[in-house]
C-alpha cells in the first residue's frame, strides 16, 4: 500500500480540501474494491448527508486529472476508480457476477518484460484485464 494517505497526496498537490472533499478521500482509502461514482455516493453520504452526486462526480474527476485516482473500466459501462499509488496488480473480472478479483503473478511479470524486450523495449508499466466466467467444479 501507499506510504501516505489520499488526503496527503492532495494537500501535497495544491488540491484544496473540503470537508467534502475530505469525506471522499476517506472513503476511496478505506474501499477493498473498485466503487464507482455511485459506490462512492452512497458510501459517502452514509458519512455526510449534505455530500451531493454532483460533487463526488467533480471530486473524483479533481483526483483522476491530479493522479491520485486511477480510472477502471471492466466493459460493463461502469467507470471505477482505485488509488493510483496501490501496489502493482492485475485484473480478472467475472463476467458472470462482475466481481473484480486483483492478483499478482511473477510469472506473468516475467513474460511481459521479456516481451516488450524481445520487442526492443523496456517496459515502464502495463495494466493486464482477464474476463472469464466461473469454471462450472464437477461433482
Amino acid at each position: 500500500m501507499t506510504t501516505d494517505t489520499i488526503i496527503a497526496r492532495c494537500e501535497a498537490k495544491g488540491l484544496r480540501m473540503t470537508e467534502q472533499r475530505r469525506v471522499i478521500a476517506s472513503v476511496l482509502e478505506t474501499s477493498d474494491d473498485h466503487p464507482d461514482v455511485e459506490e462512492l455516493y452512497a458510501r459517502a453520504i452514509a458519512q455526510d448527508p449534505k455530500i451531493s452526486i454532483a460533487t463526488v462526480y467533480r471530486t473524483v474527476k479533481l483526483f483522476e486529472e491530479a493522479g491520485i485516482l486511477e480510472k477502471l473500466e471492466f466493459g460493463d459501462g461502469r467507470a471505477r476508480y482505485e488509488d493510483a499509488e496501490r501496489e502493482h496488480h492485475d485484473h480478472l473480472i467475472d463476467m458472470n457476477s462482475g466481481e473484480v478479483i486483483e492478483f499478482v503473478d511473477p510469472e506473468i511479470e516475467a513474460l511481459q518484460e521479456k516481451i516488450a524486450e524481445r520487442l526492443g523495449y523496456r517496459l515502464k508499466g502495463h495494466r493486464l484485464e482477464l474476463y472469464g466466467i466461473p469454471i462450472k467444479k464437477s461433482e
